[in-house]
């Protein structure tokens, strides 16, 4: 599963038999934004034969996934750009393709193979990230031993979050895949001589970074 790296927009543009094919692709985090995005590539594309659209968006059940063929024939063009974003594992992604007629027709086959074309050109030019599991895990000893402890885990290669600075105690976050929690928990143990408290505080979806 992965999502586009930033929220910036990103737009590619293919011809195919006479008929341009312009692809809008954004992040979204809701399915508002994604209608949101929907009606401004309309707005500035509003002398265009066909606005399509298709976004998926995560949810804490079943994904959100909508398509519209926008005057296209039923079939031909929503639902080839939701199957495109689908089998690039792509989630949080609202798609528009744009489309100005160039006087041929492309008859039911050929447009599908276009709108799905016209996706995947978008989506060849975007950067990802990968959206995976993780656990966070809350390290909670005292300022003099933070420095050491912290230092030794960055050695390690855990990827640290945020920490937070109290009175006398001092929290670091590990951010780690679930099998890993005994080898930081054994660690930290080591590290601290047992002085140190370590839990899990919750599960949580990291991005990261890749360039397709």
């Amino acid at each position: 599963m992965r999502t586009l790296k930033t929220f910036d927009l990103v737009r590619a543009e293919t011809e195919i038999r006479r008929s341009r094919f312009i692809v809008s692709l954004h992040r979204v985090d809701c399915e508002d934004a994604a209608r949101r995005f929907f009606c401004e590539v309309r707005k500035e594309f509003g002398d265009a034969t066909h606005n399509c659209t298709a976004f998926i968006v995560r949810t804490d059940g079943n994904p959100i996934e909508r398509s519209s063929d926008d005057g296209e024939p039923s079939g031909t063009a929503g639902a080839p750009m939701l199957e495109a974003l689908r089998g690039a594992h792509v989630v949080d992604c609202a798609a528009v393709v744009t489309r100005y007629f160039g006087g041929i027709k492309l008859g039911t086959g050929g447009l599908v193979r276009a709108y799905t074309q016209a996706v995947q050109t978008g989506l060849d030019s975007a950067q990802f990230v990968r959206l995976e599991e993780r656990e966070i895990w809350a390290v909670a000893l005292k300022h003099g031993e933070a420095g050491k402890v912290e230092a030794a885990l960055r050695g390690t290669g855990w990827v640290l979050g945020e920490s937070t600075y109290g009175t006398r105690v001092v929290t670091l976050r590990a951010i780690i895949h679930a099998a890993d929690a005994a080898k930081l928990v054994a660690q930290v143990e080591s590290l601290s001589r047992g002085r140190a408290r370590v839990t899990c505080e919750q599960t949580t979806i990291a991005e990261i970074s890749q360039t397709r």
